[in-house]
């Protein structure tokens, strides 16, 4: 996990070397300080030398000048390195995020990538800045105070001894019965942020089922679990600060009141003035530096869960990659299946596809029906390779999908989804999602295509009217005329629409249909509806059911000899209108 993280931290490398420099400069600084104070007292104030008092003021002052110079650098190196080393991360992982497979994304929740690189990242980069500070400030100043004070009188500095040997027991106590209330924490943010996604975009449903006061509910037992996690760490935490103050305050009057005895005792011959008062010094250090230490260890340890979420999204290998010399043209729009079987998890006994042998030529219009959870939906994202097949082999243009270079056949593959998602921007800038080169006049085209334009221009600003994220200022309708648009811009061999007039009226549907047949013959037309209505005119139709084809040909021969097309064929006309009952999604 450490060195999957720190590969990340690339060209802050430097900073991160200096701050720990800066830092044992800062305490060889404070450590000597003490040291100089003693002999002014001893040497200067007591002898009544004031030559040799104005002269080792004279030094400290530099030397504390030096240890500010060196804390305020450590703190810039510090603060640069971890903010960098956050960046990074979050690039990493987003970049990484890009090149997943759908299965891959499968494996993680929305609110779960959400909660990784927002608020494990700020974890760690927290916990980056403590390591190179406090991490190396803390035991340093600790090893010089207590090397300090057994040169200065080695009776007095094993009392330091003894309350380190005692403070680091109660707080190796105190972390580990806080390391697994940290562990859980952090996952308790995938449910709060789960409860917010849900909440935010079905913000509408919610409203109109009235569900506001669930919804809040909902919120606050996961706010609630993470507020009685974090009271339960931080009610063990509280611990810390008065163990540490008992340490210290203890400790500074057992010095006092030993060191006071032994200079009284043996007249300042065991010990001076001066070197109690650097003892007392060198006490806060140890003490302090114990504390800080605490804190670096509890931060380590929140940051630990973080870490380890993080690594899995870093660690995680796409599933689908690049042959080592892919092609890099699609001929032409002609798919073919062979002997095809597929299964989301390789594990799963029975498959989703099954036996799957389909012949579709270039230029073709294919209809695709079925019921709900027929496989439709599989059947066509195996053509763009959005996953492989388990057995068998899909073949477009001649070749095998597995032998394309992934960008290169997903160009050619224009896929309007079932679920159709529309950005924020205007509505050029939402079709230039299909070419980023495209004119407006391209842009247009495609709108008079996909009958888009007719609404487009009743619009306050036509092309240059601004979408809300989501599409949620237009219709479903226009949504899904928008996105039909958005592909047809990518002049693909072969575009497939799932499912995506559904929400266009039957005569609009039709002049889609008509336009496609007219305008772009020569593309390969993939179209899964749930109307018969969307596919009758297609050159053959397919009907899905439970994976496995269970009838081919045109409109005229399937009424005479599929009985599953037959019987929806005389529900849609005999006014149901539907698939099926339920409906949904193949």
């Amino acid at each position: 996990m450490v060195m999957t993280l720190l590969k990340q931290v690339k060209e802050f490398r430097k900073e991160s070397l200096m701050t720990p420099v800066f830092m044992v400069l800062e305490v060889m600084m404070e450590t000597l300080i003490p040291f100089l104070m003693a002999s002014m007292i001893d040497e200067g104030i007591d002898a009544g030398n004031q030559t040799y008092i104005f002269q080792i003021g004279a030094l400290m002052l530099v030397l504390a000048a030096v240890g500010l110079w060196a804390g305020i650098m450590g703190g810039r190196c510090g603060a640069r390195a971890s903010t960098g080393f956050g960046r990074n991360l979050r690039k990493a992982m987003y970049e990484n995020i890009q090149t997943f497979s759908f299965s891959n994304i499968d494996k993680f929740s929305t609110a779960g990538l959400v909660t990784r690189l927002t608020t494990d990242v700020t974890n760690i980069q927290n916990a980056y800045q403590m390591i190179l500070r406090m991490c190396v400030r803390a035991p340093i100043s600790l090893i010089c105070a207590m090397a300090m004070a057994f040169f200065i009188n080695a009776r007095i500095a094993c009392i330091y001894l003894a309350a380190v040997v005692v403070l680091a027991f109660f707080l190796s106590l105190i972390i580990r019965f806080t390391m697994r209330y940290f562990r859980q924490v952090f996952r308790k943010y995938d449910d709060l942020n789960a409860s917010v996604q849900e909440n935010v975009t079905a913000q509408r449903v919610v409203k109109a089922f009235v569900r506001e006061e669930y919804e809040i509910d909902k919120f606050r037992k996961a706010s609630g679990n993470i507020y009685k996690m974090f009271v339960k760490a931080e009610g063990i935490l509280t611990f810390n600060s008065p163990l540490m103050q008992f340490t210290v305050y203890s400790c500074i009057l057992l010095i006092s009141w030993l060191g006071a005895r032994m200079i009284v005792g043996s007249g300042g011959s065991s010990l001076t003035t001066g070197e109690l008062t650097s003892l007392l010094n060198y006490c806060m250090n140890i003490l302090m530096s114990l504390m800080m230490l605490s804190m670096v260890f509890v931060m380590i340890t929140m940051s630990i869960a973080s870490g380890q979420r993080i690594c899995e999204v870093l660690e995680e290998q796409a599933s689908l990659r690049n042959p080592a010399d892919p092609v890099m043209e699609v001929k032409d729009g002609s798919i073919r299946f062979e002997n095809v079987t597929f299964r989301y998890n390789q594990n799963s006994e029975k498959p989703v596809l099954e036996k799957i042998n389909l012949d579709i030529r270039a230029g073709e219009t294919i209809g695709i029906l079925g019921g709900t959870g027929s496989s439709k939906t599989s059947l066509v994202n195996l053509i763009s390779r959005l996953y492989d097949v388990s057995e068998g082999a899909v073949y477009v243009g001649g070749r095998d999908v597995r032998e394309y270079d992934m960008e290169v056949l997903r160009n050619q593959v224009s896929v309007v989804l079932q679920k159709n998602v529309l950005f924020s921007g205007t509505v050029l800038e939402n079709l230039r999602w299909g070419d980023e080169n495209a004119t407006e006049e391209d842009c247009r085209r495609a709108c008079r295509l996909a009958c888009a334009d007719e609404f487009i221009e009743r619009m306050p600003k036509g092309y240059d009217t601004y979408i809300e994220q989501g599409g949620s200022n237009v219709s479903g309708g226009q949504k899904q005329r928008l996105c039909i648009a958005r592909a047809l811009l990518k002049k693909p061999k072969i575009l497939i629409l799932d499912d995506s007039t559904s929400a266009v009226d039957t005569a609009t549907d039709a002049r889609i249909r008509r336009a496609f047949a007219e305008e772009i013959p020569g593309t390969t037309k993939l179209i899964i509806a749930q109307r018969i209505s969307s596919i009758q005119d297609a050159d053959r139709i397919i009907v899905l059911d439970n994976g496995r084809i269970d009838g081919m040909g045109t409109h005229e021969e399937l009424l005479e000899n599929n009985r599953i097309y037959r019987e929806v064929f005389e529900a849609q006309t005999g006014g149901s209108g539907d698939f099926d009952e339920k409906g949904g999604e193949g």
